[in-house]
């Protein structure tokens, strides 16, 4: 028989993976409780140490070869020694008698104590020991201060040695009253006059003077810090100390500059990441003295960044609230300035900052002042969230903003400025999960199973797959740039709250201030509503409208949505808007044609998206209608509308060959052409002219005029007539941004006069012709005449 086997099963790899984890986690525990209990013998130590050194500084020192004699003892020893003779003894036999008496220890020694008689050296040691534990100096006394000096130690014994000094309290009580008094009068001296003894200039020039120290100081402070943040962290609290400036003549001066410095130094020295709290794991274990450094300075910066966000604050709501402080350093006037520059302070911050620490709290104070009645606090803050909505690449941000707007109106009863909603289109969203790519991106089912992939694959293959997915995932975490799903799903979250404010408002506040705020961001972001609102949205639109208690450009905003929505995903419904064309046709003869023209841009929007894209259901009769109307509205708008006008026409011409019959003077049918009908299917526009062309080829616009003759041949593509590729290749829009008027500028320039001399007048009948100069003569002599047989 063969040798046997072992029934002990050998661990596999999983198995193997797993105690290793395990033995890795026992050894962290294990040193963590050795950590542990090192310190609580090092805490244990230094407790003892305490208390022997409070003992020990309580107790008084003496020597060890004392006894204490009893005062009959010392009486009759005194009485002894007067009454021996002086010339018994010689001077050499005392001094053995005090040396033999010293080394007598057993006569001499303290009866009271137990400890055995040969234990010199043992006590001695223990004598030095609690010896070093006394401190130097003593207890004072009430008259005298005992110094204690450094002990002698003799061959038996420890000789302690102590001086008494007298204490001169009196005497240095009174230097001191003295030199107090010295320097209040130095003080005093020094001074500055009340302002109430100087003129207005010596005010004046007193209070320049003190705000160039304070500037000198603050920048020195602001330099420092930039120039060595790790080292100067503590500058930046003494900087922050100076916002509470209580000098009434430059307090409100200094504070300003205080809080544009801070602002300044913080987005100089900030990192470009998010510090995030240390847990107590790291905070326990150690690091190099580099990382430590860096550590503690990332602490104090966020700390300081804190507080002065904290005192921005609450300048505005003092503010706000109208708070009177205590000491009235600063009037409630000069508060609207602090509370501007500090408004100044965190739009900065929110626009170049949108990384750091605190940037949610910063939207939460500024959103509310996109809703104040000044002016000036509100324009200042709606224009810095257009710009943190255009700059945000992300859309984290842009989410956090618009969940506070909708939590602010909606805790307002949708009372809030229109202003507010109006940036909302600076959003840069163009991209959001519908329900079919939620479906298309849904995760698919493995290809292979484990169990099949126990099957195909070898151990080391399967080391080697898990291997590559686990370096997959560190790159996908190390990856610096966000991925472009969470950069979607970002966005249809954002879109999702915005279109909840929109439908509220649309809801229950129809009447209100804010609906064409609604209406244009409806228009701006129909394309990216879902299937599921559309009958909804539609019979609202239509409903509102209909009502009548719309302006042009509310309805134009609404007849934009819906074909903006028919465009795109609702290409698919079969849904034949014919009430908005007519809408759209009445509204047409009805819009400003002076300066104001931005009407103008929404129905250029809204003819691209009814006539060019949806020229298959369109009829012909509804096109010939637009294009009448259309060219008679071009006579008395300005001249890049009537281009951008015009440019519709051309495009409206090449989607609908057929309208060429309007060059034309015939009459295509029964009937007549009624231009008060609002109806452009039924008003007959196949039977008039488009004598307007005639009247355009006369406007002072080049531009018309060449537009005009160019729709006179009927828009053609080549040939004389035909446009250039500087007119032809652009859209309506764009040409009617081109030759904008806005800036008092004419497009193209006028040509300047060719001659610069000065015309030469004459005087007399060289200003008549011939025959003028005859029939005036004749007149004259005529009366000539008259006037000498009246003589006569």
């Amino acid at each position: 028989m063969g040798p046997l086997r072992s029934k002990k099963r050998r661990p596999t790899f999983r198995r193997l993976l797993k105690t290793s984890g395990m033995k890795l986690e026992n050894k962290l525990k294990s040193r963590q409780l050795k950590q542990q209990n090192v310190a609580k013998k090092q805490r244990k130590e230094q407790k003892r140490l305490r208390q022997a050194m409070k003992g020990a500084a309580l107790q008084v020192p003496r020597p060890l070869e004392t006894y204490r004699k009893r005062p009959e003892e010392e009486d009759d020893e005194e009485e002894f020694l007067e009454s021996l003779p002086s010339d018994m003894m010689d001077e050499e036999d005392l001094e053995e008698m005090t040396a033999m008496a010293r080394k007598a220890s057993f006569l001499t020694r303290d009866l009271s104590s137990c400890g055995p008689v040969h234990s010199n050296k043992t006590k001695n040691a223990d004598v030095v020991r609690s010896y070093e534990k006394i401190p130097r100096k003593m207890a004072k006394m009430e008259e005298k201060e005992v110094i204690q000096l450094l002990p002698i130690k003799d061959k038996d014994r420890v000789i302690p040695r102590s001086i008494e000094r007298a204490v001169k309290q009196q005497q240095e009580e009174e230097e001191e009253e003295e030199l107090a008094a010295m320097s209040e009068q130095e003080e005093d001296d020094e001074a500055p006059p009340s302002h109430m003894e100087l003129t207005p200039e010596e005010r004046e020039q007193f209070r320049i003077q003190t705000l160039n120290i304070k500037k000198q100081r603050i920048a020195s402070m602001a330099s420092a810090i930039i120039s060595d943040p790790l080292n100067n962290m503590k500058r930046v609290k003494e900087l922050r100390g100076m916002m509470m400036e209580a000098d009434p003549s430059v307090a409100v001066s200094v504070r300003k500059m205080v809080m544009v410095s801070l602002m300044e130094v913080f987005k100089d020295i900030a990192p470009t990441y998010r510090i995030r709290p240390l847990t107590s794991a790291e905070k326990n274990t150690k690091v190099k003295k580099e990382t430590q450094q860096l550590r503690e300075f990332e602490e104090s910066l966020v700390s300081q960044y804190k507080f002065y966000l904290e005192d921005l604050e609450q300048t505005i709501k003092d503010w706000k609230q109208k708070k009177r402080k205590r000491s009235q350093v600063v009037s409630f006037q000069s508060y609207c300035g602090l509370a501007e520059v500090s408004v100044r302070c965190l739009c900065e911050l929110l626009l170049s900052m949108p990384h750091f620490n605190f940037h949610n709290n910063i939207i939460v104070v500024l959103v509310p002042l996109m809703n104040d009645p000044l002016k000036k606090v509100s324009d200042m803050c709606c224009n810095a969230f257009r710009k943190l909505f255009q700059e945000d690449k992300v859309g984290g941000a842009s989410l956090a903003t618009v969940r506070v707007i909708s939590g602010l109106t909606k805790s307002l009863n949708y009372n809030v400025r229109p202003e507010m909603l109006r940036t909302l289109l600076s959003l840069r969203i163009k991209e959001v999960e519908m329900k079919k790519d939620l479906e298309a991106t849904a995760p698919k089912a493995k290809f292979m199973t484990n169990k099949e992939k126990k099957k195909n694959l070898s151990r080391m293959q399967r080391k080697w797959k898990k291997a590559e997915e686990k370096l997959e995932k560190e790159l996908l975490e190390a990856e610096a740039s966000d991925s472009k799903e969470k950069k979607t799903k970002l966005h249809t979250e954002t879109l999702n709250i915005i279109f909840l404010i929109y439908f509220r408002i649309l809801k229950k506040a129809q009447r209100s201030v804010l609906l064409p705020a609604v209406l244009e961001g409806l228009a701006n972001f129909a394309h990216l509503i879902n299937l599921e609102f559309f009958d909804d949205l539609l019979n609202v639109l239509q409903n509102l409208i209909q009502s009548g208690n719309l302006t042009n450009r509310e309805s134009l905003h609404c007849i934009q949505t819906v074909f903006t929505i028919l465009s795109g995903q609702g290409d698919a419904l079969n849904i034949d808007p014919l009430n908005f064309y007519s809408q759209l046709y009445k509204i047409l003869l009805r819009l400003h044609a002076g300066a104001p023209n931005d009407d103008i841009i929404i129905v250029l929007r809204c003819l691209d998206a009814m006539l060019t894209r949806r020229r298959k259901q369109v009829t012909l009769q509804r096109a010939m209608a637009f294009f009448k109307r259309l060219s008679v509205l071009s006579l008395h708008v300005l001249p890049n509308a009537s281009v951008g006008i015009l440019a519709a026409n051309r495009a409206t011409m090449h989607s609908f060959p057929k309208c060429d019959f309007l060059l034309d003077n015939e009459i295509q049918g029964s009937g007549f052409y009624l231009m008060e009908l609002d109806e452009p299917e039924h008003c007959n526009a196949q039977n008039t002219a488009l004598w307007e062309l005639h009247t355009l080829q006369r406007h002072f616009h080049p531009v018309v005029r060449r537009f005009a003759g160019h729709l006179s041949h009927g828009a053609p593509s080549d040939g004389s007539a035909a446009l250039s590729m500087e007119f032809s290749r652009r859209s309506p829009l764009e040409l009617f941004e081109d030759y904008s008027v806005k800036d008092m500028t004419f497009n193209p320039p006028l040509a300047s006069p060719t001659s610069k001399k000065k015309d030469q007048f004459v005087v007399g009948t060289a200003l008549l012709d011939d025959r003028l100069q005859k029939q005036a003569d004749s007149i004259l002599s005529d009366t000539h005449m008259d006037s000498t047989a009246t003589r006569h």
